[in-house]
């Protein structure tokens, strides 16, 4: 953008604090010599002058730009940088600031100094930003600022900004990671397509039986057929249906460590998701709070991975209480064979959560649930507070009181053969695969 040929010119903070101190010394002169009253308004214009010329001396700016990424993940660094070229030698401390949707950064705005670039002249500045919610952030203005050699007097113009907006994704970064992807290339199912012999349901072959194998595996009427011992060896069965079940209700939009719940169950389900891809299962997402917001269709392919991606980062925030009932029953009845449902969740006290027990315990009867929830570390931080006073003596009592009545709660799903995962949100993504090829490795899927 080329600024218009009027820039405003203002005073600095330099010039600010210059003017406040002359003025207790012109009332000093005022009071021991006041014949010399005359010097307090020649030194004010004086100084004004300063103002002025020092903005003019800083000269205008040829053009300036802001450059932000189209596309950036949640929880992930985002660069912000202002570029811009100044018509004059002696700008001192030029610097930007925008302001954007609370997306990208709780205040809704920045401030980006600007340095020189020794090879082409110009100023540029950087920051980074720190998404913490999924969805389109705008950039809405911008301003540029910058000083003369003696830094009173400054020029400044202001863009507004139409078409920069931010597209803010689910993180992939355990996707990417190179952890992720040696043990994807050394996993039994894994990238590289391979035969699992002696475990599994599906029928492979027929072989010479071998002290040491597993004697359930013998076939007997093809032993006496050939008056041989043969086992049988299976193949692990894959194409099994996966559903990723998200609650985007009240307690899952709470933040942890400065990022939505809701946020680290998708980066943790869609680095799962990737992972089923590979190993030749079917993958769909399931999303809902008073209703159902998304069901995708199941994705068998990982060439097909973006779909799954775009699916999440359309799941949304509602501050309400969820309809396990409605949510849950609307998932079975899509649902036309037996499935691996992974539905992450949240609760606060056991009543919150009796609709959910109910509303799962029907699920359990058709197919095989997973439970994963963040653990509440701040209530662990409460537990563990030294009990300096009354005050926190009460809050780690009922921190303690509602952390046993969380632990109740995941009793009952599991007595009700429901498999919990609980996990601090950096170790739930791992944990969840390390159950998933649990799973899968003992057939309990089909």
């Amino acid at each position: 953008m080329r600024p218009g040929p009027f820039l405003p010119l203002v005073p600095t903070q330099r010039a600010a604090w210059l003017i406040v101190g002359f003025a207790p010394v012109a009332l000093l002169i005022a009071s021991l010599y006041p014949q010399l009253w005359i010097v307090a308004p020649i030194a004010a214009v004086a100084v004004v002058v300063l103002i002025v010329l020092d903005g003019l001396l800083a000269g205008g700016c040829e053009e300036w730009q802001v450059v932000v990424p189209a596309d950036t993940e949640v929880g992930q660094p985002t660069a912000l940088d202002i570029h811009a070229r100044f018509k004059g030698r002696l700008v001192t401390g030029p610097e930007g600031a925008l302001e954007f949707d609370p997306r990208l950064a709780p205040t809704g705005r920045a401030t980006i100094p600007l340095f020189s670039e020794p090879d082409t002249g110009a100023h540029s500045g950087s920051i980074d930003a720190f998404p913490s919610r999924r969805g389109t952030a705008e950039i809405t203005r911008a301003w540029l600022r910058w000083s003369g050699p003696l830094g009173l007097g400054a020029r400044q113009t202001r863009m507004v900004l139409e078409e920069q907006a931010v597209r803010i994704w689910p993180d992939l970064s355990p996707v990417r990671s190179k952890e992720l992807q040696t043990f994807m290339r050394n996993a039994t199912t894994g990238l590289i397509a391979r035969r699992i012999r002696g475990e599994g349901t599906q029928f492979e072959a027929l072989a010479e039986y071998q002290p040491g194998m597993d004697r359930r595996k013998i076939d007997w009427k093809a032993s006496a057929r050939h008056t041989h011992l043969y086992a049988r060896e299976n193949e692990s069965e894959r194409n099994n249906q996966i559903v990723f079940a998200f609650d985007c209700g009240q307690a899952m939009c709470e933040p942890v460590d400065g990022m939505a719940r809701i946020d680290r169950a998708v980066t943790a389900a869609l680095t799962c998701s990737y992972v089923a891809l590979k190993g030749g299962d079917k993958v769909s997402l399931f999303g809902f709070a008073q209703r159902p917001q998304v069901m995708t269709p199941f994705v068998s392919d990982s060439r097909a991975f973006h779909r799954l991606q775009s699916a999440a980062a359309s799941l949304d925030y509602d501050a309400v209480e969820p309809n396990f009932t409605l949510a849950l029953a609307t998932l079975t009845a899509k649902l036309q064979r037996r499935s691996l449902i992974v539905l992450f969740s949240d609760f606060t006290d056991p009543t919150a959560a009796e609709m959910m027990i109910e509303s799962i315990g029907r699920l359990v009867d058709k197919h095989l649930v997973l439970f994963v929830t963040i653990a509440d570390s701040e209530l662990e931080t409460f537990i563990d507070s030294e009990p300096d006073d009354i005050a926190t003596i009460a809050r780690s009592v009922t921190a303690d009181t509602l952390q046993h009545q969380r632990q109740i709660v995941l009793q009952r799903l599991r007595r009700m053969g429901v498999d919990v995962i609980e996990a601090p949100y950096s170790q739930i993504g791992y944990q969840l695969i390390d159950r998933y090829f649990l799973i899968k490795g003992s057939e309990a899927i089909g």
